[in-house]
């Protein structure tokens, strides 16, 4: 199927594609916040498959393989080498799974890929901001400090509270919006600044079959097959463990990490000074790739 995509920025500067987070969601939530970057960038983002405007009628399961298949046939047929991969959340996981695949990493376990990923392009460099965990294990710490997080007596008591007022009947757009708030402020070092987001919507069959795939995974001896200047960005307050992102960090040949004290998940909201200074600090130094 054709994969929705749109572009902002210059047409004549750095190329820079977005993997959007998820998996199951679509690019829109990174909007606004992100175009910080098209003021000397072209930003090039696309909705991946089962999500946002890529949802078609095909029910088959969406797998890790799919998404490296899709990425591959978009980076050809928009001809973005030398290749920049900007990649939030999931999305940082997918573009390490690409750049594994391309650099013949999962041959010994036979994985079948299409002919897309053949002789496809190698990364020139990559920006992973809060990467998914790189191991099943810190996957399940992860998902026990969220769940953790989402269960705060405070989140519950202004569910109750919003529940109780009316505000659904009255102003039906500001209800879905602050539950919209709730249900990701665990996500936030500050859940006062979980506000002024685009909602999405994540299509859970599409999350569920993508995990799945990746059933058991550890993508720690792969790591160093990647070779492409690789920096790592990450909340210090993520429910994410900071260690995921030091052994990516520390495991690629050309990795750095840069932690944001004043952020958790989402840095391109909160801490946005500081996040945006390291990834156009990267950008500039690395230029030469681009």
């Amino acid at each position: 199927m054709e994969l929705f995509h749109t572009a902002y920025g210059p047409e004549d500067a750095p190329r820079l594609l977005v993997l959007h987070g998820g998996p199951g969601a679509s690019h829109d939530y990174l909007l606004p916040q992100m175009l910080e970057l098209a003021s000397d960038c072209r930003l090039i983002f696309y909705d991946q498959r089962g999500g946002g405007r890529s949802r078609g009628e095909d029910r088959s399961p969406v797998t890790w393989q799919t998404h490296v298949e899709d990425l591959a046939t978009l980076v050809r047929e928009l001809s973005l080498e030398p290749l920049t991969l900007v990649g939030y959340s999931w999305g940082g996981l997918l573009a390490l799974l690409y750049s594994i695949t391309v650099a013949g990493g999962f041959r010994d376990q036979g994985i079948p890929f299409s002919a897309a990923v053949d002789d496809a392009p190698a990364p020139s460099r990559m920006v992973l901001i809060c990467p998914a965990p790189a191991t099943t294990a810190f996957r399940a710490q992860f998902s026990e400090e969220l769940a953790r997080r989402q269960r705060a007596p405070w989140i519950q008591k202004e569910r109750a509270a919003i529940a109780a007022s009316g505000l659904r009947e009255r102003d039906p757009a500001a209800f879905a919006k602050r539950i919209f708030e709730l249900g990701v402020a665990g996500y936030f070092a500050d859940p006062a600044r979980a506000h002024e987001l685009t909602p999405f919507r994540v299509i859970g069959r599409v999350q569920q079959s993508v995990w799945e795939s990746l059933a058991g995974y550890d993508l720690t001896s792969r790591l160093p097959l990647i070779t492409a200047p690789t920096l790592v960005l990450h909340g210090a307050h993520d429910a994410i463990p900071l260690a995921s992102s030091r052994l990516i960090a520390s495991a690629l040949p050309r990795g750095e990490l840069v932690v944001l004290d004043e952020s958790a998940h989402v840095p391109y909201v909160e801490g946005q000074a500081a996040f945006f200074a390291a990834v156009r600090e990267f950008l500039q130094r690395t230029r030469d790739q681009s």
